[in-house]
């Protein structure tokens, strides 16, 4: 049986990956600087758009 690797986060998932709070999250989220939708009422952010994330600011930060 092999394990699937997810393709969307949950919100302490990103918040364990970034090592950030969880209105950090939102605030992420709320600006629009990290890309996220919903299913229901969870929110989910794409493992892209965590990644996309990270290398902006990279890439800000460089």
């Amino acid at each position: 049986m092999t394990t699937a690797t997810p393709e969307a986060l949950t919100v302490p998932e990103v918040m364990a990956a970034l090592r950030v709070g969880r209105s950090t999250v939102y605030d992420l989220i709320r600006r629009k600087t990290l890309a996220s939708f919903t299913i229901g009422r969870c929110r989910r952010i794409s493992v892209d758009s965590l990644a996309a994330y990270i290398r902006t600011q990279t890439e800000d930060n460089a």
